[in-house]
């Protein structure tokens, strides 16, 4: 699992990669909840699904661009394009199902 900046996000969009992003920040409850099941899916989904983590207090740019308004958040991308979005804490089958869903 990869931890984005601004400078690296652009590894999520690339040309035939699936990515999960989970939109987080260490002040917020639900996202302690949800971190580990997404560390756990990752260790299930990589290297297929590039799985990684956006700290919206050191990203607000990448948290506005994909008009993050209330976290947690995960995204699952295709080819760079939103395929899947859920906000609030989530099962782990949810989020499997929305990889599914995009691929």
């Amino acid at each position: 699992m990869q931890h984005f900046n601004e400078g690296t996000f652009s590894q999520a969009e690339g040309k035939g990669v699936t990515a999960l992003i989970d939109f987080y920040a260490d002040w917020c409850g639900p996202c302690k909840m949800l971190g580990p099941i997404v560390e756990e899916l990752a260790g299930e989904v990589e290297p297929e699904v590039l799985v990684g983590k956006v700290n919206i207090d050191e990203n607000p740019a990448l948290a506005s661009r994909f008009g993050v308004m209330s976290i947690p958040t995960v995204i699952v991308l295709k080819d760079g394009e939103e395929k899947q979005r859920t906000v609030g804490f989530t099962s782990k089958a949810k989020l499997l199902s929305m990889i599914e869903a995009a691929k």
